[in-house]
């Protein structure tokens, strides 16, 4: 297996202070499926946190789903992200469409997300 497309510990987030620092003043980019909230880091990676809540997505198995793909859409995109730490979180919607659907939302937001981090930093 190719190493730079693995998905190893220290490219999570882990800690809650580590989502708290995210959600204190973090830099934005939504669309109907997906709110990424995101801010630079001073590690030499992008690091990936997922916050699918059980409110929005009701079944065990959508949320699952959900976080694979959010999981392998990093891990696909991870070496055109700068040192960002991103929290993923889903809404409804996300549920009803397929996961190409949402890997092509995705990637749109990794770029959109490394731009804007870039640009305030």
């Amino acid at each position: 297996m190719n190493k730079i497309l693995s998905f190893p510990p220290y490219l999570r987030l882990r800690k809650p202070a580590e989502y708290k620092k995210v959600f204190a003043n973090p830099v934005k980019s939504s669309d109907s499926y997906f709110t990424l909230l995101a801010i630079s880091n001073h590690n030499d990676c992008p690091r990936l946190g997922l916050a699918i809540a059980k409110k929005n997505i009701k079944r065990a198995v959508d949320r699952n789903r959900l976080k694979r793909t959010v999981r392998e859409s990093f891990r696909m995109q991870q070496h055109k992200l700068s040192n960002i730490d991103i929290v993923v979180l889903a809404r409804k919607s996300a549920v009803d469409v397929s996961p190409e659907v949402l890997r092509k939302s995705l990637e749109k937001h990794w770029l959109r997300l490394v731009n804007r981090c870039e640009s305030c930093s």
